[in-house]
């Protein structure tokens, strides 16, 4: 078994949801329960509708099979309710499979749900002892550990204070710098890059590198791409609660993006496109670039009949939906082509943007002008994942600017040199 750290043998876990609350009953009641159970139980053989109602389940993982070497550090990856934390849990111990099991080979550590055990009325000093004994540290490890611990978490001014005074950062903070001080062979790691600011999220990816750096085995859940791409070298797609792939790191991101999906050319019933765009692709990648590359986007537009003109644009946004650029062309522009068509191939050519590392959505927008037509049409999304090094200033760009040092003293000799804005 030492060629093998984890392993996932068709897990499966079913949860069952919208069954019925009873409440407290009475003791004439209690009896006539206990009178009336055999024949309710006959009763639960047959077939019921109305239980079929009330009673819902649902399967958060389905015939979940996987192995991890030591050493190795994957990313788990998914939409929302592809059953990765559920899949952490069971790992973790914390809830039991309905089918299937999981080994694991070496002392485990979780970052699963920072924070619990935490109690308001306790000093920072007293919550980190406490939290330290829940997620199993001796007394002797945290006191060799405490002072990078409260490093970490910069709150050495307010260690002996209660945390019910912290604010949601602070408590946050010293939570994910004990559980990160942990001493694991195994670690998983669930979604824990919404702590605190910019700066400290990077300080957190740090010390996550720096436990595989050390040849532990990391499983790491992440909507952040960028931060999958750089400290994961296999990846873990979860569509629906079932494997969906298990592999290389870049063609674990392109199945992620494939099954969240840029949509099709909308037809009729006799497969004629109808107005509107087809899908998006970007010339020479899936959707994963460099900072520093640009970007070549390719799509069509089917422009229904009566139109008279058309306004066409292009906009990027981040995670946090702000607004990055918004492009613009008209069909005036485009004189020399004549009379509109009814579709044509777009092709738009972006130099480079030198954005922050991360996840972007882009899609496509046309406003029609002209007697009984749509107003306008909206493109299927396209998700762009841009990798590269953060400036950690929760900047819109990240340009590789050079800069260039001499003496003011002219009379001194000149030491030029050029250093990276990055």
């Amino acid at each position: 078994m030492s060629g093998i750290a984890i392993r996932a043998e068709h897990i499966s876990k079913l949860y069952k949801i919208g069954a019925k609350q009873h409440g407290y009953r009475t003791v004439r009641e209690s009896v006539n329960s206990a009178l009336t159970a055999p024949f309710r139980a006959i009763a639960r053989q047959r077939p019921s509708r109305k239980a079929n109602r009330e009673d819902h389940t649902v399967w958060a993982l389905r015939d979940v099979s996987f192995e991890v070497e030591p050493g190795e550090v994957v990313g788990v990856i998914g939409r929302n309710g592809a059953g990765k934390s559920t899949l952490l849990k069971i790992l973790s111990r914390i809830t039991a499979p309905t089918t299937g099991c999981a080994d694991l080979y070496g002392r485990l550590g979780s970052l699963l749900e920072v924070g619990t055990g935490f109690h308001g009325e306790l000093t920072g000093r007293e919550n980190l002892y406490l939290n330290g004994a829940i997620l199993g540290m001796k007394r002797v490890d945290i006191d060799r550990q405490f002072d990078c611990i409260v490093a970490f978490a910069e709150v050495e001014r307010f260690i002996d204070t209660p945390v019910k005074h912290y604010s949601t950062g602070m408590y946050m903070r010293l939570a994910f710098a004990v559980a990160a001080h942990l001493d694991p062979q195994i670690l998983l790691v669930d979604e824990v890059l919404a702590v605190g600011d910019v700066a400290f999220q990077r300080k957190c990816l740090g010390r996550i590198g720096e436990v595989a750096a050390d040849g532990r085995t990391v499983l790491f859940v992440s909507h952040n791409m960028g931060a999958i791409r750089s400290l994961c070298l296999k990846g873990l797609v979860l569509d629906a609660g079932r494997v969906a792939y298990f592999g290389n790191i870049g063609k674990s991101i392109e199945t992620y993006f494939r099954l969240a999906g840029t949509g099709s050319v909308r037809t009729d019933e006799e497969g004629t496109p109808v107005a509107g765009f087809g899908r998006i692709s970007m010339t020479g990648t899936d959707g994963t670039v460099d900072q520093g590359s640009g970007l070549e986007l390719n799509t069509e537009l089917h422009v229904p009949p009566g139109t008279a003109s058309f306004t066409l644009l292009c906009i990027l946004e981040d995670a946090s939906q702000r607004n990055i650029f918004h492009l613009r062309t008209d069909s005036w522009d485009f004189k020399s082509l004549g009379p509109l068509r009814d579709s044509y191939a777009i092709r738009l050519s972006i130099p480079p943007l030198w954005l922050e590392p991360g996840m972007y959505s882009l899609w496509f927008k046309a406003l029609y002008s002209g007697a009984s037509v749509e107003a306008r049409v909206i493109s299927d999304i396209f998700h762009l994942d841009v990798s590269g090094r953060s400036s950690g200033w929760n900047a819109v760009l990240s340009p590789a600017a050079l800069w260039s040092l001499g003496p003011t003293d002219t009379s001194q000799p000149e030491h030029e040199g050029t250093l990276s804005a990055r």
